[in-house]
């Protein structure tokens, strides 16, 4: 391995390391956006199947290319990366998940009314 990368990458783990106290201070923030991710990729998976329709085309366009990005191993800053290399991915997701936040909360409602319906009520 050539010296002056071998340097640079020792710069970059240095101040991970440096920086380690603020890093796992936004790691509950980074769960909370994976955790809306999951929620987003529900919502396009009962979009395909045709479940839940009463969202715009732009809206359910906008949240498959924000999940797209998530999954494509060659983004901005590769997964690979140990600590940041998803932190691009979790932009992404958080800038789209301000883009539908409403479609997403109407979508919960939604999840709420089919398991309501789903239930039976035992008298």
């Amino acid at each position: 391995m050539n010296t002056s990368t071998s340097g640079e990458h020792d710069v970059t783990i240095e101040k991970v390391n440096q920086r380690s106290k603020e890093i796992e201070n936004k790691l509950p923030k980074l769960k909370q956006v994976f955790e809306h991710a999951k929620i987003m990729l529900s919502m396009v998976k009962d979009y395909w199947n045709g479940g839940y329709r009463e969202i715009p085309y732009w809206a359910i366009s906008a949240v498959s290319l924000a999940l797209l990005y998530v999954l494509n191993p060659l983004d901005v800053i590769p997964d690979v990366v140990i600590g940041v290399g998803y932190l691009d991915d979790a932009t992404v997701v958080a800038f789209c998940l301000k883009l539908v936040q409403r479609e997403l909360e109407k979508y919960q409602e939604w999840q709420s009314a089919q398991a309501q319906r789903g239930k039976i009520v035992d008298v």
